[in-house]
């Protein structure tokens, strides 16, 4: 089982910069608060018998209040016979907490992390909706379950959304292999509706699908290989190569020339590989390594 493939800025972020005076009172602030001390003697032991699902949050973001809510809700929603909570949920004032933040590389709030056996996967940014955290959280505990950490959460019956006009518009166009009229029409649905984050993900897939037509991928990923610092064939045999499922290898093809790159060539290996990063299944082990070894190779 795996996660649904969520783009990593699942809505908008808030950048901790931009703050203000905080609005509510953070003592009321449900779950484990997690400092410098208890996240080694306690969070990370913890995980490697039930998930942990982290917010990094501040009070001075009301949608962090929001998030935690959610968060606070569904625990208390998905507990065992024995009444112990299915997951555990942790916080991190990133405003008391400021090692704890930078040591998660907390760039933005809220932001939520699953630990699973001492090992980060990230989630999702700001506040999705509803139904989708609730969806995110299924998914990371069954899966993690599947690893021998903590239980599978109990079958649920998830309703389909309603598609929008634009998304049958596109899927029609996807079916006739005109990925430039599916464009169009994800283009059309997010100036209707610019907060709509799967939108932007069906139009990051259609754009992937239409740097890729027409190449062939044995021949692409031969180029790139004889020429490994040409970003060019780099990014074209990344591509192929991430609509291939060869995910590892464009994660590594990339980092490498991030690496050796410097200036422009290197800004755009990165960009690249962070908008290959949303196309790819925030639980996958090749995502979670590459995000630190980009992390290792910038700094």
């Amino acid at each position: 089982m795996s996660l649904p493939p969520l783009p990593k800025n699942f809505a908008r972020a808030v950048d901790l910069s931009s703050l203000g005076k905080p609005p509510v009172d953070s003592s009321k602030i449900p779950g484990l608060p997690i400092t410098q001390e208890n996240l080694v003697s306690e969070v990370l032991p913890v995980s490697g018998q039930k998930v942990v699902i982290v917010i990094c949050w501040s009070p001075r973001s009301t949608q962090s209040i929001e998030l935690l809510a959610t968060m606070d809700k569904l625990n208390q929603a998905d507990s065992l016979p024995d009444g112990q909570p299915l997951w555990l949920l942790g916080t991190v004032n990133v405003d008391e907490q400021p090692q704890v933040a930078q040591a998660l590389q907390v760039q933005s709030v809220p932001l939520a992390i699953a630990v699973i056996a001492e090992q980060l996967v990230p989630l999702f940014e700001a506040v999705p909706p509803a139904d989708q955290v609730r969806l995110v959280v299924d998914k990371v505990v069954a899966l993690a379950a599947e690893r021998g950490v903590g239980q599978a959460p109990a079958e649920r019956e998830i309703a389909e959304p309603a598609l929008e006009p634009e998304e049958v518009e596109s899927m029609a166009a996807m079916e006739k292999g005109d990925f430039q009229g599916a464009k169009v029409a994800y283009e059309k649905l997010l100036a209707r509706k610019p907060g709509d984050n799967l939108a932007k993900l069906g139009l990051a897939q259609t754009e992937l699908l239409i740097r890729i037509e027409g190449l062939n991928p044995p021949e692409t990923i031969a180029k790139a290989n004889e020429n490994k610092i040409d970003l060019t064939l780099a990014i074209a045999a990344a591509d192929v190569e991430i609509a291939s499922g060869l995910n590892k290898a464009a994660f590594d093809r990339l980092i490498n020339l991030v690496k050796v790159s410097s200036g422009d060539e290197k800004k755009k290996a990165r960009e690249h590989l962070l908008a290959l990063f949303q196309l790819v299944d925030p639980a996958d082990p090749d995502l979670i390594l590459a995000r630190k070894e980009l992390a290792s190779a910038l700094f």
